[in-house]
């Protein structure tokens, strides 16, 4: 059983470690290889280098030392109280992309001064890897609830 926890434990690590590696190395490209905007299909998707000094959606420029704060708070909130979270495999996947997309946006922040996106649908703001783990982890937590009432 231990062994079972301890392979389980590092299988985690493992995975958030190639999400937080692929949310910087698809950030590390779109800094230094994308041009202005590179077009991938036509005018519905396209990839742009955007920095983003604010929040979601570009909203409250300039609070990057604020949401530094933020993101160390909220990760130390889910280190502390970890044992209260839910033990099946789909939460804590969840909450393993929640971390990620945390880490992934807070190294930006921390390295940068700015979040990196680059991911453009014309139609939504432009995103990145991180963004879409939080959501991903958000979105999966509450539709579990939903779906366990």
């Amino acid at each position: 059983m231990v062994k079972k926890k301890k392979s389980l434990a590092l299988f985690y690590l493992v995975f958030l470690a190639a999400l937080v590696i692929a949310d910087q190395l698809t950030k590390f490209l779109a800094k230094n290889y994308l041009p202005e905007s590179l077009p991938v299909i036509g005018n519905i998707f396209q990839l742009t280098f955007v920095k983003n000094f604010g929040i979601a959606f570009g909203l409250l420029q300039g609070i990057n030392s604020y949401m530094i704060w933020i993101y160390i708070i909220v990760l130390g909130l889910i280190i502390y109280f970890h044992d209260k979270f839910p033990k099946d495999r789909f939460s804590k996947t969840m909450i393993f992309f929640l971390i990620a997309g945390l880490l992934g946006n807070l190294i930006d922040r921390i390295a940068f001064g700015y979040v990196i996106d680059f991911f453009d649908f014309r139609i939504w703001p432009v995103f990145n890897l991180a963004d879409v783990y939080l959501n991903i982890g958000i979105i999966g937590l509450i539709a579990k609830e939903i779906l366990k009432r």
